[in-house]
């Protein structure tokens, strides 16, 4: 049963506030520019502009002498990978342009990476692109896939391809039952660039089971758009996913399961290619008036009510999905990219807002409870004037929910790139900065962070550089956030 505006607009009434802070998180906010909920424009600047206080965080980052990344004192890093110095069991380089990632516990106490590579177009444009592995190939033009790593008790790591031939391979999620989902960021077709099948797809990637993976099949249910991140309901069965995409500008779906549909390992791909339904959503405020766009929120603590509209042609044959709805039928977002599962439901990440959206930010971060059907807006990062300056943070990208409290975020923007953290009560502060130069002395350029999330037993944070693509292991006096 859909939730229609009349009932939204009726409940909210009647709850009040108790809606307005769905999910364990809070109100987050960071400078500059950024509305609280919680606190006036002029405290939320001055306490996050240095990204910490009153013991929230772990202080100033110190410089690394390698040139690398950045830590507070008393943490210390590990390169995992290295693309074009590391190599596969296979014996070829590790690929390039690392993107989303999990962690899977291993046999014999040995910890499972799933690492995207976001490599896209001809195949032949990439110095190291994934291998293409006897079995594992969908599509032998393309460049990317997903390499397993595993980080053994005594040190060392081994990797090899779970995936190959698959394209633009960006954020993706991992699944209640032990596998990966790995979303292609395209909507190339064959033809282009030399591509012999379309792209524009979710495939899973077993990292325990090798022969699982093999004969690579899409999960064409879910859709074909440039996908970027995958969440699933474990409760519900649903899946949600996001888009990254502009003219016009992305969407978030969900799929919802056949009848009779039971979820678990390689289950997917036994899918039929109309199977379940896919929908996007339709957002409206609690006067009930439809929201045609998330950069239209301007305060933390906006709650938006959602509902579903069934996508016509979810395999885009002729049409992109997301151009098949008028802008009167959906909501959208730029950049909608990270999403993870916590506290009940998920959060989504809307990176940034330019002029193809109504209003601009730096960033905002939602809370979607499937139970109550809203939307809560968590974090928003005000336009940054000066992202060469470090203090402040902008461009979210990939997320993970913290055991140590409140969220971790990849920052995937201009000039200076950071992990930073956000308390439950609103804090943030930094964890790293990446300090790999790869512009001149003169125009300095560092890439993004991606692929953040913690080892399973919460001992380990895992990180990318995505350029040249490097995977990194965190370790440190790791503390549970103070909520002020």
């Amino acid at each position: 049963m859909s939730l229609t505006r009349r009932d939204f607009a009726r409940k909210s009434a009647i709850t009040g506030a108790g809606v307005a802070l769905a999910g364990s998180v809070g109100a987050l906010a960071t400078a500059p520019g950024a509305l609280a909920a919680t606190d006036d424009v002029e405290s939320a600047d001055a306490e996050s502009a240095h990204g910490h206080r009153h013991g929230v965080g772990y202080g100033p980052l110190v410089a690394d002498p390698d040139g690398i990344l950045a830590l507070p004192a008393g943490f210390t890093y590990r390169v995992i990978t290295f693309s074009g110095r590391t190599r596969l069991e296979s014996g070829e380089f590790t690929p390039s342009n690392h993107d989303g990632t999990a962690t899977f516990d291993g046999p014999r106490g040995t910890t499972l990476l799933v690492n995207n590579h976001e490599l896209a177009g001809a195949r032949a444009d990439w110095p190291h692109p994934v291998p293409l592995t006897e079995g594992l190939v969908y599509d032998p033009a393309a460049a990317g896939g997903c390499t397993v790593v595993e980080v053994r008790r005594g040190g060392e790591v081994a990797e090899w391809v779970g995936i190959a031939g698959t394209a633009t391979n960006c954020a993706g999620g991992s699944t209640p039952w032990g596998t990966w989902l790995t979303c292609e960021e395209t909507e190339d077709k064959a033809g282009r660039y030399g591509f012999t099948k379309d792209h524009g797809y979710v495939f899973e990637v077993d990292p325990a089971d090798r022969r699982a993976n093999r004969a690579p099949k899409p999960v064409k249910a879910l859709g074909r758009y440039a996908h970027e991140a995958v969440v699933v309901d474990p409760r519900r069965g649903h899946l949600y996913l996001t888009e990254d995409a502009s003219g016009p500008n992305g969407l978030l779906y969900r799929w919802t399961p056949p009848h009779g549909f039971s979820h678990g390992r390689g289950r997917l791909r036994t899918l039929a290619d109309d199977a379940g339904v896919l929908q996007a959503f339709k957002c409206f405020d609690s006067g009930g008036k439809f929201v045609d766009d998330l950069s239209r929120a301007t305060r933390t603590g906006t709650v938006y009510g959602v509902d579903w509209v069934d996508v016509p042609d979810r395999d885009a044959r002729t049409v992109s999905v997301r151009k098949q709805f008028t802008d009167a039928q959906v909501t959208r977002a730029r950049k909608l990219e990270g999403m993870w599962w916590g506290d009940g439901g998920t959060y989504i990440v809307s990176s940034f807002a330019r002029a193809e959206s109504p209003l601009q930010h730096d960033g905002q971060v939602w809370f979607y409870d499937p139970k109550r059907r809203t939307l809560t807006l968590k974090v928003l990062l005000g336009v940054n004037p000066d992202p060469a300056k470090d203090g402040a943070f902008d461009g979210p990208d990939n997320i993970t929910v913290s055991p140590y409290g409140g969220l971790v975020i990849a920052e995937d923007g201009e000039g200076v790139q950071h992990l930073f953290g956000a308390t439950e009560s609103g804090r943030t502060y930094p964890i790293a900065r990446n300090e790999l130069n790869i512009g001149t002395a003169q125009d300095p350029e560092y890439s993004e962070f991606t692929g953040v999330t913690f080892s399973p037993d919460g001992r380990t944070l895992y990180a990318n550089i995505q350029t040249p693509g490097i995977m990194l292991a965190i370790t440190g006096p790791w503390k549970r956030q103070k909520r002020d």
